[in-house]
């Protein structure tokens, strides 16, 4: 279960479970995790038989941290591990960092595919990894169920599926809701600069307002060198009446911190994409936020009290270190996990390939989880975006309170084909 020695030209030498992350664990998550955990086969056997490789492409080191989703299934893997694995075969789970370099994320991909004959994507979460490689996994046969995903290419290919809804739907029931909360008649939408992130995540936000009568401004950014009062000064001329943060959390808070500043919250209505929804968000946001500040969840909320959302936690309490994230992305890559390892669970264990392994996720119709709003589904579509509903949670001065009206699903065009 750790990164395994790869070319010297790659500089990919990490341990899954060594992964820097915020820490996001609380009291009431630890007191969710005394149930039984439940992994694979259950039999408290420890896997020894032929390994089955899968792997993951994150972007740890750059502009933020972006590796909880593998980090929380590197843990989920472990506990199927010591409990059976594969029918005796214990899944061997090769991360690697692409730097947030599209570059690097095309050699980590030739790495994986071919030196290491990974058979499926398990967890990946980037913010360039899908555009580059997203074509290369499907004319290898390969299905990437990702954790998170992130620009256009991770939602419109064949061989990519994330768990997320994805920043364009996400930021989209942001505005949605913010609209409810009184009159709106401008937006502006602030976005990292990335290709078909820049020009499509805030895209949503867009297209919905275009159908409500509302001008919606996209602010692209670039990451890695950016003015946080210079892009805040930017977003607030023309006085919108809501501005929607579409950023990574090492993004945003800097953003949130020159907001306040400018007192920006006293007549400006903030949301943001599930980036937010974090208790290391919270600690940094201070009293000036309270009620001033909304956030979407991909998912159901962190300490949701159902059977996988407590083994969620459970797994990760077991099996991760205390500073990796328990969040929305660490969420989703436990998901990714789990669905792999039940399509993995019935197939033929002697006989696992890639193209039994694309097949049998492929045949994926009604993959549910309590963590999820509906049920997930995989299928052979040239797209896929299945996870398209979230909740809303409102900064209480300290942390999230859920808000009343349950899951909201997106009313983004572009969803027409889907439905």
């Amino acid at each position: 279960m750790e990164i395994h020695d790869m070319p010297k030209n790659l500089r990919t030498k990490l341990k899954v479970a060594g992964f820097l992350v915020p820490l996001l664990a609380c009291s009431a998550q630890s007191a969710l995790a005394q149930s039984a955990l439940d992994c694979g086969l259950n039999n408290g056997e420890k896997a020894s038989g032929d390994p089955i490789v899968l792997g993951a492409i994150v972007g740890k080191t750059g502009p933020d941290d972006f590796s909880a989703s593998a980090s929380a299934a590197a843990a989920y893997f472990k506990c199927v591990n010591d409990n059976g694995g594969i029918h005796g075969r214990p899944v061997e789970y090769v991360v690697v960092d692409d730097q947030w370099n599209p570059k690097k994320a095309a050699e980590l991909a030739t790495y994986l595919i071919e030196k290491r004959k990974v058979l499926g994507m398990v967890g990946s979460s980037s913010f360039v990894e899908c555009s580059a490689n997203a074509k290369r996994y499907a004319s290898n046969g390969i299905l990437a169920i990702a954790g998170s995903g992130v620009p256009r290419d991770c939602f419109h290919s064949s061989g990519y599926v994330p768990l997320n809804i994805g920043p364009r739907l996400s930021s989209t029931i942001a505005a949605m809701h913010a609209a409810k909360a009184g009159k709106v008649s401008k937006m502006v939408c602030v976005i990292p600069n990335i290709p078909g992130l820049g020009d499509w995540a805030c895209g949503g936000v867009q297209a919905w307002g275009k159908k409500n009568g509302i001008s919606v401004q996209i602010l692209t950014i670039d990451p890695a060198n950016f003015s946080a009062k210079d892009v805040m000064t930017r977003a607030a001329d023309g006085s919108p009446d809501v501005i929607v943060l579409n950023l990574s959390k090492g993004l945003l808070l800097p953003m949130m911190a020159v907001a306040q500043q400018m007192d920006l919250g006293k007549s400006i209505r903030f949301v943001s994409s599930a980036p937010a929804y974090s208790t290391d968000v919270a600690k940094r946001l201070g009293d000036y936020w309270k009620g001033r500040f909304h956030a979407n969840l991909e998912f159901m909320p962190t300490n949701h009290t159902g059977a996988d959302s407590r083994n969620w936690v459970a797994v990760m309490d077991r099996y991760a270190q205390n500073t990796d994230s328990r969040d929305a992305f660490s969420q989703s890559g436990y998901l990714a996990a789990r669905l792999v390892t039940q399509v993995l669970l019935k197939s033929d264990a002697k006989n696992i390939n890639r193209a039994s392994l694309t097949k049998a996720l492929q045949n994926v119709k009604s993959f549910q989880s309590d963590i999820l709003c509906k049920p997930f589904s995989v299928g052979a579509a040239s797209r896929h975006n299945a996870n398209i509903s979230g909740p809303m949670a409102q900064f209480n001065g300290q942390g999230w309170d859920l808000l009343q009206g349950g899951c909201v699903t997106a009313a983004d065009p572009e969803l027409a084909d889907l439905r």
